[in-house]
């Protein structure tokens, strides 16, 4: 870890016991919270515009489920290495690069002509996160030590805020103009958070090793994240988060699209779905991030997985427009209360100095994983229905629910 980092963090270490938003900690988590709500606000309005994007660009279910997959699988491939480069450069660094390549991916997401231009926006904008969301969890886990989980837990609720105004934010820009628009608000936002850690950040810009040292020690960071992946329970965390984040990014990408044709749905009505997703997550995360503070940390993920499980199956036999709502807003309850409490027992177990990388690579083979979700879908879709893609996403619960629930057991 570079050396401002540790002053960082010595600092923070000093003002745990302040008020959480308070002083420098606060207001670095504050900017690094806002940049991940823009991030996730971008790339989630895809969801409930997929149809309106469908159209005007003359694509199938299966081909806009491979761009979804694009992004989030450059998204998640850039989590190792941005996480590894945050230990050894700066998290200021990776971040604003990340903003950086951001604006550049949502601008050209708003011009697309055709499916290709669509599909080198959703590149860029994957790139482009891939390189923020490790390097910022790095950052506030510098920032907070007694309180990490309430940190995390109001950190991964702003991508939640993310989602809900994602929700609104298509509604109304499909009622007043095109789908295009949407992201023009975004890319302001993120150029603001640019700004903001520029100014605010006591972190200095570091350019990445290019020497045969620096390959060498990559090398030897590599097998040495392997070997800690070796472990069995750390094997077991990384295939139950795998599974989880499967089922996340199968109904982030097509809940609206689900509710629409298998729910009847109206585009308005399922928008305000997709956005009760993330209202509800918003809420129970920092709840979820605290009661894991206080109690076994697997025990409350394993038992928001089997809420969410529950609640799923609730969605696909319910049978009216009421049941179908109740049971949207519980499933969101439990599968959105499962981040924080786990990412805060994975940086438990990370050790300090290669906190950021190992958290990267977790995070590189769960999302690159779950990344095929939106592909899974929209195969299944096209060639039988969404009830069916949607009721295969049970299973992967239920597994995860039992792996993480026998870490539980074994702790």
């Amino acid at each position: 870890m570079p050396d401002d980092v540790r002053g960082v963090a010595g600092d923070a270490a000093a003002s745990d016991g302040e008020r959480l938003l308070s002083g420098y900690s606060g207001r670095l988590l504050l900017t690094v919270s806002l940049g991940w709500t823009a991030i996730q606000a971008g790339r989630l309005v895809l969801s409930p515009m997929l149809p309106a994007v469908m159209v005007d660009l003359h694509i199938s279910d299966f081909r806009a489920g491979v761009a979804l997959t694009l992004l989030w699988g450059l998204y998640a491939i850039g989590q190792y290495p941005s996480g590894r480069l945050s230990d050894r450069l700066t998290r200021k660094t990776l971040l604003v690069s990340g903003l950086g390549l951001l604006v550049v991916g949502f601008a050209t997401l708003a011009t697309a002509a055709g499916y290709p231009e669509f599909l080198v926006g959703a590149a860029l904008v994957g790139s482009g996160a891939g390189l923020y969301p490790t390097p910022a969890r790095a950052l506030v886990s510098d920032l907070f030590v007694a309180r990490r989980g309430q940190a995390f837990g109001l950190h991964t609720a702003s991508g939640d805020t993310g989602g809900a105004i994602a929700a609104g934010l298509a509604v109304v820009v499909l009622t007043v103009a095109t789908w295009r628009a949407a992201f023009a608000p975004v890319v302001a936002v993120l150029a603001l958070v640019v700004v903001l850690l520029h100014r605010w950040s006591r972190e200095s810009y570091t350019p990445p090793p290019v020497d045969r040292a620096a390959i060498e020690t990559g090398v030897a960071d590599v097998r040495s994240t392997a070997s800690r992946f070796a472990d069995r329970r750390t094997a077991a965390l990384l295939v139950a988060y795998s599974l989880y984040a499967f089922t996340w990014q199968s109904v982030t990408g097509f809940l609206p699209t689900f509710l629409q044709n298998a729910k009847e749905f109206d585009a308005a009505l399922a928008g305000g779905g997709f956005a009760a997703l993330f209202v509800v997550g918003a809420t129970v995360k920092p709840l979820a991030g605290s009661l894991g503070d206080r109690v076994s940390r697997p025990v409350v993920a394993s038992g928001a997985l089997v809420a969410a499980t529950l609640s799923l199956a609730g969605v696909l036999v319910a049978d009216s427009t009421v049941l179908v709502a109740v049971a949207v807003v519980a499933f969101a309850a439990g599968l959105m209360a499962y981040p924080p409490v786990m990412q805060a027992h994975l940086m438990d177990a990370f050790p300090d100095g290669s906190m950021g990388g190992d958290l990267g690579a977790t995070r590189t083979v769960y999302l690159g994983f779950g990344s095929l979700g939106t592909t899974y879908v929209g195969f299944v879709a096209q060639h039988a229905d969404y009830a069916t893609a949607f009721a295969g996403l049970l299973a992967c619960l239920l597994v995860s629910a039992a792996l993480v629930f026998g870490l539980a057991r074994t702790s």
